[in-house]
This record gives C-alpha cells, sequence and structure tokens, in this order.
C-alpha cells in the first residue's frame, strides 16, 4: 500500500508510530503533484521548498515530543482565497496575481499549529463565483475521475487535489455550496459547518454573510478530526462563535438507532437526474437499515432560495470588491489618465465575466429605488427560509437529499448558461442561508462512472448528528475510493 493511499489520521498514526516521515509524505505527495498538474490543474501555487522545510522541522519536534495531534506531519492544501503569510494568495484572480500577504488566516494558523504541512495553493473560481473551477484566472481545473469534466466548484480545486492524491486534505470554503458540490462531483466528503465555526479572519470575503471554512478529504473521520483542529473563537472575526464543545470525533459511532431523519419531496422532483435520485434513496434504505426513522416531508420556500442567495451574495461581493483598486495591492493598469480612469481600468482588465456579472448585479439591487424591491426582500426571503429549517429541526435530527442535481458536467457546458450554473446549487444553498452546517459523502456512482454525493444538513451547531449519520453510513460502503488516474501515477 502506498504512503498516498493513507487517509490523513492514518498517515498522522504512522508518523507517530515512527513508520513514515513527515519528509517522506510530503516527497510522496509532492512527486505526484509533478505528475498529475499538467493534466489537472488543481494548484495555483504549489511551495515546494517551504513544503519539504516545515516537513523537517515538524518531524524534529513530533520526534521530540512537542507535536501530538492526529495531523502532525500531514501535507494540507489551502484554497488559494485564505491569506497565506509570504505565499501568494490570488483568489484565482488577475488582480491579486502579484498579492503576497503579511499574515496568515487563522484557519491556516490553527493547522500549522496543529503540525500539518502547507504544500501550497489550489486553484479556485475567480473570488470563489462560480460552480465548475473554470472562471479561474489560472486556467480550468479538471475532474480527476474524468478529465473532460468539471471538478465542481469554487474550491474545485480543492476536491480535486484531495481526489487525486495530490494531498491528504485541504480546505475549502463554502459561500453557496463551494465544499459540498464539488465534493460531490469529485467523490471525496466535505463539511461546511454552522456560521461562525471557524474563523473567517484571514479568508478574502465574497458574501461576509454567508462564507464559512471547512474541511474536504477522503472520509468523515478525517473532516471530523480537521474539523476539531480548525474550529475556534476568534476575537479577530466578530462572526465568530464561542462553542463550548467541539469534539465533533466523538460522534463517529456507527449507530443510528433511533434517529429521525427526513427528505424534503422539494428535493426529489424536477430537474434532479434519475441516477442521482436513485443513490440518494438507496443511501437513506441504508441507514434505515442500521434503525433510522427515515420519511419524506414538504419543506416550503425552496424555489425562493436561488434568487434570494444571489441577490445578497452579489450584494456583499460589490461592496466587498470594491477593496481592489489598483491603489494598495494587487494589479494596477500600466496606462491611465487620473484616479478615476486608474480604477476603471484597473477593475475591468483585473475582474472576469463572471466576477464583473455579479457585482454589476450587486450594485444595481443596492441602488436607490430597487434596495427595497430586491435586496431587503431577499433578507426578508432568507429570515423566512431559517424558519422553514427550524420548523423541519423540531421533528428531524437530519435532512437527507443531494448534493447536486446532477454528477459533473463536461467542461464549457456551464458557463455558456450562466442561469443554468446557478440553478445548480438549488440543493446547497439555502444551508448558507440560514447559517446550518452540511457534509457531502460519496453514495455512489453514475453510468459514466462520475461520483455522486449524498448531503447531510443538520441543525445549527449539531455537526455531530450529521457527522454520525456520516460514519454510520460510510462504515456500511467500505473504504474511500480513488480515481483510477491517481492509482495509475502511484504505481
Amino acid at each position: 500500500m502506498s504512503i498516498l493511499d493513507l487517509t490523513a489520521v492514518e498517515l498522522g498514526k504512522k508518523i507517530k508510530a515512527g513508520e513514515v516521515t513527515a519528509v517522506d509524505a510530503t516527497k510522496a505527495v509532492l512527486e505526484q503533484i509533478k505528475a498529475l498538474e499538467p493534466s489537472l490543474n488543481c494548484y495555483v501555487t504549489v511551495d515546494e521548498e517551504g513544503a519539504l522545510k516545515q516537513a523537517e522541522e515538524v518531524q524534529k519536534k513530533i520526534e521530540d515530543g512537542v507535536l501530538t495531534g492526529p495531523l502532525a506531519g500531514v501535507p494540507v492544501a489551502i484554497k488559494d482565497n485564505m491569506c497565506t503569510k509570504d505565499l501568494l494568495t490570488t483568489c484565482s484572480s488577475k488582480i491579486l496575481g502579484n498579492f503576497i500577504p503579511t499574515y496568515s488566516a487563522e484557519a491556516v494558523l490553527n493547522l500549522q499549529k496543529a503540525g500539518a504541512i502547507i504544500l501550497g495553493k489550489t486553484n479556485m473560481d475567480e473570488f470563489a463565483m462560480g460552480s465548475t473551477t473554470e472562471t479561474s484566472a489560472y486556467g480550468v481545473t479538471k475532474n480527476p475521475w474524468n478529465t473532460e469534466h468539471v471538478p465542481g466548484g469554487s474550491s474545485g480545486g480543492s476536491c480535486a487535489a484531495v481526489s487525486a492524491n495530490e494531498c491528504f486534505f485541504a480546505l475549502g470554503s463554502d459561500t453557496g455550496g463551494s465544499i459540498r458540490q464539488p465534493s460531490s462531483f469529485c467523490g471525496v466528503t466535505g463539511i461546511k459547518p454552522t456560521y461562525g465555526t471557524v474563523s473567517r479572519y484571514g479568508l478574502i470575503a465574497y458574501g461576509s454573510s454567508l462564507d464559512q471554512i471547512g474541511p474536504v478529504a477522503k472520509d468523515v473521520t478525517d473532516c471530523a478530526t480537521i474539523l476539531e483542529v480548525i474550529a475556534s473563537h476568534d476575537p479577530k472575526d466578530s462572526t465568530s462563535v464561542k462553542r463550548e464543545d467541539c469534539d465533533f470525533t466523538s460522534a463517529l459511532v456507527d449507530d443510528v438507532k433511533g434517529m429521525r431523519i427526513g427528505i424534503p419531496r422539494d428535493y426529489l422532483g424536477e430537474g434532479l437526474d434519475p441516477e442521482v435520485k436513485e443513490a440518494i434513496l438507496n443511501a437513506s434504505k441504508v441507514l434505515e437499515a442500521k434503525g433510522a426513522i427515515v420519511e419524506e416531508f414538504d419543506l416550503s420556500l425552496v424555489e425562493y432560495a436561488i434568487p434570494a442567495y444571489y441577490v445578497i451574495a452579489s450584494a456583499e461581493a460589490s461592496s466587498n470588491l470594491s477593496r481592489f483598486d489598483g491603489v494598495k495591492y494587487g494589479y494596477r493598469t500600466k496606462e491611465y489618465e487620473g484616479l478615476h480612469n486608474m480604477y476603471k481600468k484597473t477593475r475591468s482588465e483585473g475582474f472576469g465575466a463572471e466576477v464583473k456579472r455579479r457585482i454589476m448585479l450587486g450594485s444595481f439591487v443596492l441602488s436607490s429605488g430597487y434596495y427595497d424591491a430586491y435586496y431587503l426582500k431577499a433578507l426578508r426571503t432568507k429570515a423566512l427560509i431559517k424558519q422553514a429549517f427550524d420548523k423541519a429541526f423540531e421533528k428531524y435530527d437530519v435532512i437527507l437529499g443531494p448534493a447536486a442535481p446532477t454528477t459533473a458536467p463536461k467542461l464549457g457546458e456551464s458557463l455558456s448558461d450562466p442561469l443554468q450554473m446557478y440553478l445548480g446549487d438549488i440543493y446547497t444553498i439555502s444551508v448558507n442561508l440560514a447559517g446550518l452546517p452540511g457534509m457531502t459523502v460519496p453514495c455512489g456512482k453514475d453510468s459514466k462512472g462520475l461520483p455522486i454525493g449524498l448531503q447531510l444538513i443538520g441543525d445549527c451547531f449539531k455537526e455531530k448528528n450529521i457527522i454520525r449519520a456520516g460514519y454510520a453510513f460510510e462504515c456500511s460502503r467500505g473504504g474511500y475510493e480513488a480515481p483510477e488516474l491517481a492509482e495509475r501515477e502511484e504505481r
């Protein structure tokens, strides 16, 4: 068995036991990156020299007994919208093509304190705006299961890198499904925690009331372990929550007896691929056979989630992205006449088409005369969606459904029709609007051999319920399955 086949937790145990060193693991994963990057393009930046230096330092600390945690010595990839001190951070945009932060995001610091080794920064949709990782200024990322298909987005680089064994786990961010949907497309596990669980300090903002950092890994055990490490109260983030109970790994028990699971009928209707529907219902039967009480119910307001989300997210983006103006950092146009012309040219040259579309939409819904008609209405809808979930969680412990209506589409298919791309987020968006935790676990493949993901949604601060349900389902499926492409390179 190759080092690369190990999960993050398994690797951590072997390093601790002295069977493998952090340097061996880092070298193995850097070799895999060199072999596969030309065909996959998961990374924007690979810090080979820095990673090997960190591995040597961490290995010494492990041997000296200073680092004893489960992730000590394990190589990780970071989505390129989280600041990393002295390492290029671009948000996959031309406008930040030369930006090297002077500090690291809190979630990254927490990983470094735990002894994880930062390999580099993964590709993403520009400023996390997109569902396919095709809007990146650094080229498209391809799906390791079939390189003619997208990996999903916006955390497509992180999910594809985990799937292809180009890292042992990764951090992603989720504004409307950006961890859960690409995890589904790439056959990996990803968690979006309750809003405020992981500090957003150092995460370059897209929609501040919706963004949340979370882990992407090979299985539920890894995700629970990583979430324990990155969850922390942070006074530097005003939305950070002080949680008493972050012992997520205690929920890793193969027992769902008496757990109440609801499946929204609205999630199984028109637009859902029959093969995806079959895999989701089969997964629910597995949990039912293990003693869970599974039933269908009506979750109202689903059809209003997408318009409400795109109004709110675009409004927040137009405000957040106004700081990129060519004055303080990032790209600046070469020739300009006066300050206003410099702003205009810098922004029109530096931002891509999808980002411009959302900035313009956001500026429009916030403008006088339209603010009440669109933005305030969207905020009211958001409150109603939260109420609908609150009502559902009075009856159910977990809500089960698909992560996406289809498996990964072919490259180029979604970009030609932005509205079609937006509709692909129908099952994930409500979770962000309501601030809930959600997780995707692989639950099968379609007739083309592309992975299908099962989405589990919990009530606020009830990550343990979805971890327990996900772990119990995973136990019935056997171990993690890597795509052939990843295996072939190892041999």
